[in-house]
């Protein structure tokens, strides 16, 4: 492949000029702002999640499970690529910023207010159809978060356009205390104190109390959390003069609906194969192994939180960069430094599993052994993300939607052939060949049509290094733990000096980046 080499000597154009601002030094920062607050989001799941594998058994932490894959898929067709179109059309040059928001707010606002209604009209079929005829009380809450959420994106999104990570944290943050603080109170305060409280406080706690509710609770404190970050969002949504632009909605709605099939056909990629456990699996174990597969997929989610903090910043960053002289061998360089974080979190994670682990029940230990390749699965998701902002840059967002779509096919087949086989270890396998997979294809087409000189030789280096550290810690498994984690620590900073080494520019620009 072309351009392997073109990243050595471009580094030394990405020394920041006196009184200027170092763009990759402005990039770390604004992700470790937005990574607070969008860790502090994600990490919501993953701190409860051992708690929801010790109150639910794996059937009922199946139900989260699977009303999550349906809340991501309903996300993504409600904002449908709007917030990509609003960083894209507020950058454009002359372009009114504020008619650019209003249009795409209000037609989020119209579009989720009818979702709204459509499913509270028609909840008790839908409710019947997904097998929960019991609890018609989960679609209804589903609706309103799936709404209120699509509509929040906007103000959101214009957050980052106007480069204010701090508000957009403060938001976040105070949507995850609430979050968080309500299903502490209902899934664990409220039973203790039936259990242990004083016998006059139980009959009040019983008011607000009903432990058939269960894993509704779940839903009903992700609502209220929904519904606070909106009213801390309404600033945001009052602070412009309201103005629909049909034409300039049109031009929004060419450039964002391929990235509407693009995010539901990469929804299929990282959420079908739950669905399918459901409906593949013989019934009588189908929601026990969907909620192991999705209580051990969670032990993935450092690397998942550790891209999605990444990408917050870097897609307005590169669409603000893309214009500059050296913009195309700086995203090469940066794609370099992205896998070495991700090589590092899924070392820190495979070399110390037996710690990890316990963040989920004992229940749910049987699905360890599917967290490298899950990891592995994420590293090509999040390249082929980073390689993603070809197609964005040029306006060529139908390429992604092929792309999403080809996954989204092998996804189906796979799944398919290897869920009745393999079960959770076949979504597994299927979820890693479909992410490289489309990171190649969204490579090789990209070198046609935008070309960034990636250094392929030192990304296959990069990964080689890392895959063979982690198999040689496979030698270490009988020594005590006294011994074993001290020496897996060894091997991962033998793994950064050996990162050092393949990509030597890192040592310069950390020393940027700490100044």
């Amino acid at each position: 492949m072309e351009g392997q080499d073109a990243c050595a000597g471009s580094s030394q154009s990405l020394v920041p000029i006196p009184g200027k601002v170092n763009p990759l030094r402005r990039l770390a920062g604004q992700t470790a702002i937005y990574g607070l607050s969008n860790i502090l989001g994600r990490i919501i799941n993953f701190l409860l999640v051992p708690l929801y594998t010790r109150v639910f058994i794996p059937e009922e932490y199946g139900i989260v499970t699977e009303m999550y894959v349906y809340v991501a898929f309903l996300l993504i067709v409600l904002t449908y690529g709007m917030e990509t179109a609003l960083f894209r059309f507020s950058e454009n040059k002359g372009g009114n910023k504020d008619a650019v928001f209003s249009t795409a707010f209000l037609s989020v606002l119209l579009t989720s207010s009818l979702f709204i209604f459509l499913v509270i009209s028609f909840r008790i079929p839908l409710a019947e159809a997904m097998r929960y005829g019991g609890h018609v009380y989960y679609i209804v809450l589903l609706a309103l978060i799936v709404g209120l959420d699509a509509i929040a994106a906007i103000p959101y999104a214009r957050l980052r356009v106007r480069n204010r990570p701090w508000r957009f944290a403060l938001i976040r943050f105070s949507g995850i205390i609430v979050n968080i603080g309500l299903v502490l109170f209902f899934l664990v305060f409220c039973p203790w104190l039936i259990e242990n409280g004083p016998e006059a406080l139980v009959p009040v706690v019983e008011k607000i109390y009903n432990e058939q509710i269960g894993v509704g609770y779940v839903f009903v404190a992700n609502l209220a959390a929904t519904i606070i970050t909106l009213l801390l969002l309404s600033p945001e949504m009052f602070r412009v003069k309201w103005n629909f632009d049909t034409i300039l909605f049109r031009q929004m709605l060419i450039f964002a609906l391929p990235l509407l099939v693009a995010g539901m056909a990469g929804w299929a990629n990282e959420a079908l194969d739950k669905l399918l456990l459901k409906y593949l699996l013989p019934e009588n174990i189908a929601m026990e192994q969907l909620g192991i597969y999705g209580a051990v997929y969670k032990l993935s989610m450092l690397m998942t939180i550790f891209v999605q903090a990444y990408r917050f910043a870097a897609e307005p960053f590169f669409f603000a960069e893309a214009s500059q002289k050296n913009a195309r061998d700086m995203f090469a360089l940066i794609m370099n430094y992205f896998i070495i974080g991700l090589l590092t979190i899924f070392l820190l994670i495979t070399l110390f599993i037996d710690l990890v682990k316990h963040f989920i029940g004992p229940e749910f230990h049987e699905g360890i052994s599917i967290v490298p390749v899950l990891l592995l699965a994420n590293l090509f998701l999040g390249i082929y993300w980073n390689l993603s902002i070809w197609y964005k840059l040029t306006a060529k967002t139908h390429y992604g939607a092929w792309f999403a779509i080809i996954g989204a096919c092998i996804t189906l087949v796979l799944n398919i052939w290897w869920i009745p086989l393999f079960g959770y270890h076949g979504a597994a396998w299927a979820t890693l060949v479909c992410y490289f997979s489309i990171a190649l294809l969204s490579y090789l087409t990209g070198q046609k049509n935008y070309k960034i000189p990636y250094n392929i030789k030192r990304i296959g280096l990069l990964v080689t290094t890392a895959i063979g550290v982690h198999l040689l810690s496979k030698l270490t498994g009988s020594l005590p733990a006294a011994w074993m984690y001290p020496v897996h620590l060894a091997f991962v900073a033998m793994f950064l000096l050996a990162a050092a080494f393949i990509e030597p520019s890192l040592r310069r620009v950390i020393q940027q980046v700490r100044r």
